[in-house]
C-alpha cells in the first residue's frame, strides 16, 4: 500500500488503568529500594471509592502500602471533590498480597541450564514471547504516531498540574492518525483528545460553549507546544481536530470506569506499530521476562537501527520458565536491512547476552529504584516505556553498544 493512515493512542496518568499501573510500580519501587532481590507480581484494581492491590510478593522489605498508595493517587491529582467518587484521602485501600509460588521461585533461583556462570543462574520467571522495535521516524527511534500521542498526553497533564488549564481533571486520552506514503510519514491527518473537565468553566455551564473553550485552549496550550519542534506539524486548517466527541467528559477516572494493571500494553510499547507478545510490564520485578526481556529486545532493535543496519527492526525473543538462555531469537527488518535478517540475527546472538541475569546486570534493573530516589519504575508506568529521553532509561542508551559493534565488525560500517 503506497498511501495509508496509521493511528496510535495514549492515555494520561489519571486514566483508571494507568492509575493501577503506577500503583503497582510504586509498590515494586518501594520493595526493591529496600530489598533488591524482592520478587514482585503486584496487580491493582480501582473503582469508585476503592483501590485493591493483590498478587505475590516475597521480600524482606517493610512497606506501609496504604500510605504509599494514597500518595500515588494524590500525586496523580485525585484529591479534589470535582473529580467525583475517587479521592486519595477517602477511598478504601485493601491489601491482599501472598508469597510467590515456590515452584516458580526454584526455577528462577537455579536455572535448569545453569553452567556455573553466576549470570547463568537466574532462570526466566515464566515462559513467553517478547518483541522489541525501533524505526528511524523520530529522533528517539520510535514510530511517529505513538510518539505524538504520548507528547500530547504528557502536555495535557502538564497544563493541568501547573494550573494553565485549571478546569482540567486527571482522566484523559489522546489519539493521532498519521498519513504515510511509501512507508514514510508525510502529514498528520487527525488529532483526537478526550479530557475530563469541570462541570463549569469560566462561569460557563452550557455544554457547547464549554466544548468550544476546551477546543480552543487545547490547540494553543497542548497541541502547538507539544509539536512546535517537529518538522512535521499539525496544521489547524488541514488537520482534523476532535475534542470530547461525546460532548462532555465530567465523570471520569475510577468513578467512570474500573481500572486494572496491565490493560494498556499497546500504549506502553509501540502503539500497535509492532507485534506484542501479550505480557504487561507494571508491578513485575526484573526476573519476569515479560518486562526485562521486552526492555532488552527494544535495546537490541534500537542498536540495529542506530547503527544504520536497518531503517526498521523488530526483535522477537522467547523464553522457557526456569531456563536462562532464550529459546529463540529472531530479527525482522521488513526489507530495510543493509544485511539479511539471518545475518542480523547472527549478529544479535554474537553481541547481546539475553539471559535474564545478564539483562538485569546490564541495565541494573534491581538497583535503579534506590539509585533514582525510590521512584524509577513508577515513572515508566505512564506515557510509555520506550523512547523516553526525559527518563534516561538504560535500555534507551545505545551509543556505546553501537560503537562497540561497529568497532568489532568494521565491515558493517562500510556495508
Amino acid at each position: 500500500m503506497s498511501r495509508y493512515v496509521f493511528t496510535s493512542e495514549s492515555v494520561t496518568e489519571g486514566h483508571p488503568d494507568k492509575i493501577c499501573d503506577q500503583i503497582s510500580d510504586a509498590v515494586l519501587d518501594a520493595l526493591l529500594s529496600q530489598d533488591p532481590l524482592s520478587r514482585v507480581a503486584c496487580e491493582t484494581v480501582v473503582n469508585t471509592g476503592l483501590c485493591l492491590i493483590t498478587g505475590e510478593v516475597t521480600s524482606t522489605a517493610k512497606v506501609d502500602f496504604i500510605h504509599l498508595i494514597r500518595g500515588v493517587i494524590n500525586d496523580i491529582g485525585y484529591n479534589d471533590a470535582r473529580a467525583g467518587g475517587f479521592d486519595s484521602n477517602s477511598c478504601a485501600v485493601l491489601v491482599a498480597l501472598d508469597q510467590q509460588s515456590p515452584d516458580i521461585s526454584q526455577g528462577v533461583d537455579e536455572a535448569d541450564d545453569h553452567s556455573g556462570d553466576p549470570l547463568d543462574k537466574v532462570g526466566a520467571g515464566d515462559q513467553g514471547i517478547m518483541f522489541g522495535y525501533a524505526c528511524d521516524e523520530t529522533p528517539e527511534l520510535m514510530p511517529l504516531p505513538i510518539s505524538l500521542a504520548h507528547r500530547l498526553s504528557r502536555r495535557l497533564a502538564l497544563v493541568r498540574h501547573d494550573g494553565s488549564l485549571d478546569y482540567l481533571l486527571p482522566d484523559g486520552k489522546t489519539q493521532v492518525s498519521v498519513i504515510y506514503e511509501k512507508d514514510r510519514p508525510v502529514a498528520i491527518d487527525t488529532i483526537l483528545i478526550s479530557t475530563q473537565h469541570a462541570a463549569e468553566i469560566q462561569g460557563v455551564s452550557n455544554e457547547q460553549e464549554i466544548r468550544e473553550i476546551i477546543t480552543r485552549d487545547l490547540w494553543s496550550k497542548v497541541v502547538e507546544p507539544a509539536t512546535n519542534d517537529l518538522s512535521l506539524k499539525p496544521i489547524r486548517q488541514k488537520t482534523r481536530f476532535l475534542v470530547n466527541p461525546t460532548g462532555k467528559f465530567v465523570v471520569g477516572g475510577p468513578q467512570g470506569d474500573a481500572g486494572l494493571t496491565g490493560r494498556k500494553i499497546i500504549v506502553d510499547t509501540y502503539g500497535g506499530y509492532a507485534r506484542h507478545g501479550g505480557g504487561a510490564f507494571s508491578g513485575k520485578d526484573p526476573t519476569k521476562v515479560d518486562r526485562s526481556a521486552a526492555y532488552a529486545a527494544r535495546f537490541v532493535a534500537k542498536c540495529l537501527v542506530a547503527a544504520g543496519l536497518a531503517k526498521r527492526a523488530e526483535v522477537q525473543l522467547s523464553y522457557a520458565i526456569g531456563v536462562a538462555k532464550p529459546v529463540s531469537i529472531l530479527v525482522e527488518s521488513f526489507g530495510t536491512g543493509k544485511i539479511s535478517n539471518e545475518d542480523l540475527t547472527s549478529l544479535v546472538h554474537k553481541h547481546f547476552d539475553l539471559r535474564p541475569g545478564a539483562i538485569i546486570e546490564e541495565f541494573q534493573l534491581r538497583n535503579l529504584p534506590k539509585q533514582r530516589g525510590g521512584c524509577f519504575y513508577r515513572n515508566t508506568a505512564a506515557y510509555g516505556h520506550f523512547g523516553r529521553p526525559d527518563l534516561n532509561l538504560p535500555w534507551e542508551n545505545v551509543d556505546s553498544k553501537v560503537a562497540l559493534i561497529l568497532k568489532e565488525e568494521p565491515y558493517l560500517a562500510k556495508s
